[in-house]
């Protein structure tokens, strides 16, 4: 089933206890509003990590609506879920940057990644969810997503957060009030609400204290400079196609493009896959438990659909996409599952793409604004590693699982490199990685008996960061 949608009931209201599957509809008025409020819920996030990227976020915006079609499509409607912007791979392409990479090499590096994951998924579709498991336990998996995570710290403290420290602290402290004294649909856009909120502190603020010196990042220095610039927003037109990477002043302005692949780039942003397939698989087994469906046969394509969606973005120079955690929370609020509404959710975001105005107000987001928001994502999805070990019962008395994965964390955290020849070398994540997924594999062959039995956990899921899943 792809189309062709059943009306639920009367198409208004749905009885106590019961649920719109995905192969239902609401009325079309009522659907279009839910696909309204699937665009809200994945907004923030999805234009928040492009920026992170330096990729363009009106580019993001429009893949995403075409990545989710193609998404539905490939699991035959089945599986209901929004592609917004993954975050598991900002620290990769960080370490891209770092090391002199520009846009091409960014998006080429995420394409081949898409490649391997929609090919995981291929794998899993006909070997079976299990092989997942077996291959990135909790414990593997955990360790991944929290070196992921915590290997952008430094990102945060020297680029985002000088740019205006006051700025940033306080919209950190808006976001960390509004996801917890928020309830339902609000606190799930807390991150989107503290875009708006920061964007018009830094605003008031150049209005009454006049202009900030501080670092500036476009500038690599720092400079007296406003916190705002309206100058982009006002010479942008209305409607019309994303603009071509041009090189301005010496400086990259990102659009669109197509990729470049140097193996030495792809390997640093390899890892996220290993998050992708635990996001994706924790996103198919929430939505079976709300909707009382069996989705495990249709866990793979889900997996290769996801990483199809990575390819498509990333080929015209895109982000990477990923299930939605928002999306599944605004499912759970409404307990309506259709995936009419999330058809209605990508068309708006594709018309949104073709709005240069909309994509040039997003590109002038302020620095400050930026770090407070990048200091809990960041964080929060550092700490989804522990909440894959704590949800899994991963025993941290067992050496099979302490000791590579204290080694893999520490080494991704502290960018530890590896000189292999003299132009090649692997650090940071992609080093961490290695050794927390080999280093396990090889404790658990050589350990006792009963050290072997106690390293395994429960099924290793996760749901992706930011907006982590909660019940409404």
């Amino acid at each position: 089933m792809a189309f062709g949608w059943t009306l639920h009931g009367d198409g208004k209201s749905l009885a106590p206890g019961e649920v719109v599957r995905p192969d239902e509809r609401l009325s079309w008025g009522r659907t279009v509003g839910l696909g309204a409020q699937h665009v809200v819920a994945m907004f923030g996030a999805t234009f928040v990590f492009p920026l992170i990227m330096g990729l363009n976020p009106q580019l993001a915006i429009l893949m995403s609506g075409i990545a989710t079609i193609c998404f539905l499509l490939i699991v035959g409607g089945k599986v209901p879920s929004y592609l917004g912007t993954s975050a598991s791979f900002v620290g990769g392409v960080a370490a891209i940057r770092a090391q002199g990479g520009d846009s091409a090499d960014v998006t080429g590096a995420i394409l081949v990644a898409g490649v391997v994951l929609a090919l995981v998924g291929v794998v899993i579709h006909y070997m079976g969810s299990a092989i997942v498991y077996k291959v990135l336990p909790p414990a593997v998996t955990g360790a991944v997503v929290m070196l992921i995570g915590f290997n952008l710290a430094p990102v945060v403290a020297n680029i985002y957060w000088p740019q205006d420290q006051w700025v940033a602290f306080l919209t950190m402290l808006f976001v960390i009030v509004v996801s917890l004294a928020s309830r339902g649909f609000v606190g799930r856009i807390a991150i989107f609400l503290g875009l708006i909120f920061g964007y018009a502190v830094s605003w008031v603020n150049d209005t009454i204290f006049g202009q900030i010196t501080s670092f500036d990042a476009g500038a690599g220095k720092v400079t007296t400079h406003d916190r705002v610039n309206f100058s982009g927003i006002e010479d942008a037109p209305w409607f019309g196609p994303v603009h071509k990477t041009v090189i301005a002043d010496g400086k990259e302005v990102v659009g669109f493009h197509f990729p470049s692949i140097s193996l030495t780039f792809v390997l640093l942003v390899l890892p996220a896959v290993i998050a992708l397939i635990a996001e994706n698989a924790g996103h198919v087994k929430a939505v079976a438990e709300m909707t009382g469906a069996d989705l495990d046969p249709v866990m793979g394509r889900a997996i290769a659909a996801d990483g199809v969606g990575t390819v498509i973005a990333s080929a015209v120079g895109g982000s990477p996409t990923t299930t939605y955690a928002e999306n599944i929370g605004v499912m759970a609020a409404t307990r309506v599952y259709s995936t009419a509404a999330y058809y209605v959710a990508a068309i708006v975001a594709i018309i949104f793409g073709f709005m240069p105005k909309f994509g040039a107000l997003v590109s002038s987001t302020p620095g400050g604004v930026l770090g407070g928001i990048t200091v809990v994502l960041y964080g929060m999805i550092g700490l989804l590693g522990a909440k894959i070990w704590k949800e899994n019962g991963v025993d941290f008395g067992n050496p099979v699982n302490l000791v590579p994965l204290a080694a893999g964390i520490v080494i991704a955290i502290g960018g530890t490199s590896l000189q292999i020849t003299d132009t090649f070398s692997l650090s940071g994540i992609a080093l961490g990685t290695i050794v927390a997924v080999a280093g396990w594999h090889l404790a658990k062959a050589l350990a006792p008996a009963h050290l072997r039995e106690g390293a395994v956990g429960g099924t290793s899921v996760v749901v992706d960061a930011p907006g982590a899943y909660k019940e409404p």
